[in-house]
């Protein structure tokens, strides 16, 4: 292998994802990156934006035959960004915008050595079922997605009964678009 992989994330999903793929891999973590964009940025475009900015402060910390994966993922519904929920009340406000409705999964992927960087983002389309609150409230009470952005994981009890149709990749949707990952891997012959 040309390079060692380095990936910025503690999401667990995130690691199961790139685990995957069969590709031995370190995380590093560096705390403290703040996840803040312009307010008049395309929405289409903060993920990819958000995963620029947190391979920098990692670039200066990387070998020669180190390559950085950092990523970032957002639901956008209605034109509105949603992020991670703040707590159970935000949490059930989200679930109840995406209720019958589509939105979109976009995740921002940024794939850095020490002398070069590319970007790229993914999107993909999911349309849930109307949710009973019911349902809202059993999820939200025995998932807690807090740590996730739209405050569901589809591949949890919440994708399961409500997730209707999907257009694009369901890993994507799950926080690490492993495809492209895999392919661009290939055009720098990790």
């Amino acid at each position: 292998m040309k390079y060692k992989i380095i990936l910025a994330s503690n999401s667990p999903r995130r690691k199961e994802l790139l685990s995957g793929l069969d590709i031995d891999y370190e995380v590093r973590i560096i705390d403290g990156i703040e996840e803040e964009y312009p307010v008049d940025m395309p929405v289409e475009d903060i993920p990819q934006y958000l995963a620029v900015r947190k391979s920098i402060p990692y670039k200066a910390t990387l070998s020669d035959n180190e390559l950085l994966i950092t990523a970032d993922t957002v639901v956008v519904c209605e034109g509105k960004v949603l992020g991670k929920p703040v707590d159970r009340q935000d949490a059930v406000e989200m679930l109840r915008l995406l209720s019958g409705k589509s939105h979109y999964v976009v995740t921002g992927v940024c794939l850095a050595t020490k002398n070069w960087s590319k970007s790229f983002h993914v999107a993909t389309k999911v349309t849930f079922k109307h949710l009973k609150e019911s349902e809202i409230d059993y999820y939200v009470t025995n998932y807690k997605p807090y740590d996730k952005a739209g405050a569901y994981g589809i591949q949890e009890w919440i994708g399961y009964i409500g997730v209707t149709d999907i257009d694009g990749s369901y890993f994507n949707v799950m926080g690490l678009p492993v495809q492209r990952i895999w392919a661009e891997l290939n055009k720098v012959e990790y």
